[in-house]
């Protein structure tokens, strides 16, 4: 199972919101690529980036802080926020994103979540954001009334390479993973699924570690690592296995 630490950017740097609320921010590092680089030298295989700013305006706008990492690492990252074309898709597939991560666009215009998964196989990931089990979008500031699952399996024929589920109630909150749900979402789907939101120990990655054979390919955590409750390399020693690792 792939441990993926969170570089969350609002205004040129990351930071750690709670529940998404944007004025919760907690600044960790004004300085993304050298938190980029100490998470390569912490071990870790792959990073999860979010433009946070870029969710609510609907366009990237800390792409400067994302060219910074990507040049700083040499390990593959996927990034979710503001994506809601295909020219921006191809833009940062170019720029060398292993991934990108298209949420908003599933609900508002699942044709393009479709067309980018044929045009790029293996590199497209499916985000699906949720409070109360319904569906949010516009970086998180709008829930609509679809369920998770129910916009999950829309997808199940078009190829994504993942899907990201975040509960966004424990997101950023130190609450432990919603174990149950993310498991009702990856029994129920051919298409893996990483967890996200909420994951504060060791104990919740044994948890979702405990449930891996049901179709959970990762874990995203956050402010766990950044505030050294989670240990990089107990984490990933935990993690190790014969499964480890992404297409």
């Amino acid at each position: 199972m792939i441990l993926f630490p969170a570089i969350d950017l609002k205004d040129g740097q990351a930071v750690r919101l709670l529940r998404g609320e944007m004025e919760s921010a907690t600044v960790f590092n004004d300085d993304p690529a050298a938190q980029a680089r100490s998470f390569v030298e912490a071990g870790f295989q792959w990073l999860h980036l979010v433009d946070l700013n870029g969710a609510f305006e609907g366009k990237p706008v800390n792409a400067p802080a994302v060219e910074a990492i990507l040049k700083a690492i040499d390990i593959p990252a996927q990034l979710g926020g503001g994506i809601r074309d295909m020219a921006t898709i191809e833009r940062w597939l170019d720029l060398g994103l292993r991934r990108v991560i298209l949420g908003t666009v599933a609900v508002k215009n699942p044709g393009l979540v479709r067309e980018a998964c044929r045009a790029f196989p293996g590199q497209v990931v499916l985000g699906i954001d949720a409070r109360g089990g319904k569906v949010a979008t516009e970086g998180w500031a709008e829930v609509s009334e679809i369920e998770a699952l129910d916009l999950a399996r829309r997808f199940e024929d078009a190829g994504a390479a993942a899907i990201v589920y975040t509960d966004i109630e424990r997101d950023g909150a130190l609450q432990g993973a919603n174990v149950e749900a993310t498991r009702a979402l990856a029994e129920a789907l051919e298409t893996p699924v990483i967890a996200s939101g909420g994951v504060a120990s060791l104990d919740d990655l044994a948890a979702l570690l405990a449930i891996e054979d049901s179709g959970i390919e990762g874990v995203i955590s956050g402010r766990a690592i950044y505030d050294g409750r989670l240990d990089p390399a107990a984490a990933l020693a935990l993690l190790a296995g014969p499964q480890s690792g992404a297409a």
